[in-house]
């Protein structure tokens, strides 16, 4: 009789070989019938099927803990909470234009989880995002401030993306080498560089691009309008739309689909049988910081070309950790990023409204923000010791990157 046995790798097989299988399920050259082909396929759909339920099981627990602690928090604060996701709601979706700004914030805030999909999937804490959005944002005004950028606008605008890229990707590099050669460990390399990157973005621009006869926290002059993204009526950025989305489907497939995304999964769960299969850790550490530092700097160049066209000191707008909550939240899954994101941004936006409706403090968002870290702490604890919708599964598959994509 047939059973499904597990493989060493937790997925399902049958144990009904071509020799075991009836006649009527093989075809005279041994090969499976039509009719044991359909019985595979019907197994594949019950399998993906409740993979899909599982997964949906596991997004509602999260919103439902999510949600359970932002409540806590607007009750301790003395708001009434469904006032205040009311007007949290209508702040950010209310019209075209508070839409056009949620979007804006959406942007750089999935470009920087795409980025840190990649340093989740190989096991590293990429905590130094917000710096690579920083030197992203840095090395872009460097490229839009050159000589000639006015003459030749879209050309300096593509030099601009790949400057972000570059200094991104060389910011986040450092912490690659620091934990690869140095033996630090990336969450306090990352850390340092970000003191040390929001340490240059002061100094340019107090000193080298300092404002003719001022010195001033507003940031440097803004640029030319013939070097701002192009944007429509509603000031949305369909460059900075059409980043993101590239960055998403691009993440797909190099994480589902080639070696590069084989080998970050492989080394992510076990890094020395992985050695020993022949691939090389610090190699693929390295290969995965450099492109979460590249999308966090072309997250810096939306900042700098479609949103504030000029650098200022909080050019970054902590986008770079909120990102590191979504991808946590979304359980390292690239679809369901964006739509956290999303979730993030309309909070973002939306409780501008509550201190104005509700006279309620400015920094309430901050504290909402932080009991949603703590819910993300407890979801990716009970993920990873198997606990509430994770107990089928048991604590190794949990793991940090182990999301299906």
């Amino acid at each position: 009789m047939s059973q499904d046995h597990q493989s060493p790798g937790g997925q399902s097989y049958s144990g009904q070989s071509a020799q075991d299988q009836s006649p009527q399920d093989q075809s005279p050259h041994g090969q499976s019938s039509p009719r044991g082909q359909s019985a595979h396929g019907r197994h594949s759909f019950r399998r993906g099927a409740l993979r899909a339920i599982r997964a949906g099981g596991e997004l509602l627990f999260t919103l439902a803990l999510v949600f359970g602690f932002t409540t806590l928090i607007l009750l301790l604060a003395g708001a009434p909470p469904i006032a205040a996701f009311h007007h949290i709601l209508k702040g950010s979706l209310g019209s075209w234009i508070k839409f056009a700004h949620v979007i804006n914030v959406w942007i750089p805030l999935t470009l920087c989880a795409c980025g840190l999909l990649y340093t989740f999937r190989i096991g590293l804490w990429n905590i130094g995002v917000e710096g690579q959005v920083m030197m992203g944002a840095v090395f872009a005004t460097m490229a839009l401030r050159m000589d000639g950028a006015l003459a030749h606008p879209t050309l300096f605008l593509i030099l601009a993306v790949g400057a972000a890229m570059a200094g991104g990707g060389m910011w986040a590099l450092m912490a690659g080498y620091l934990k690869t050669w140095g033996g630090v460990n990336e969450i306090f390399a990352g850390l340092g560089l970000n003191f040390v990157a929001q340490g240059v973005i002061l100094w340019l621009i107090f000193g080298p691009w300092r404002r003719p006869g001022i010195a001033s926290m507003s940031g440097t002059e803004l640029f030319d309008p013939a070097l701002w993204l192009p944007v429509t009526s509603a000031r949305l950025s369909p460059v900075g739309i059409g980043l993101a989305v590239g960055a998403i489907l691009l993440a797909a497939l190099m994480l589902r689909y080639t070696r590069i995304g084989l080998g970050l999964k492989a080394i992510g769960g076990n890094p020395g049988a992985a050695y020993l299969l022949g691939l090389k850790p610090g190699r693929y550490m390295l290969l995965a910081m450099g492109l979460a530092g590249g999308f966090a700097g072309l997250a810096g160049f939306a900042q700098v070309a479609g949103v504030y066209h000029r650098l200022i000191p909080a050019i970054s707008s902590n986008y770079g950790y909120l990102a590191l909550l979504v991808v946590m939240l979304s359980g390292y899954g690239v679809w369901l990023s964006p739509a956290v994101a999303l979730f993030f941004a309309c909070l973002n936006v939306g409780s501008i409204q509550l201190p104005m409706v509700l006279q309620l403090d400015s920094s309430l968002a901050g504290v909402i923000q932080g009991g949603m870290v703590l819910a993300a702490l407890a979801v990716h604890s009970l993920r990873r010791s198997g606990a509430g919708p994770w107990r089928s599964r048991g604590a190794a598959g949990g793991g940090m990157g182990e999301a299906d994509d």
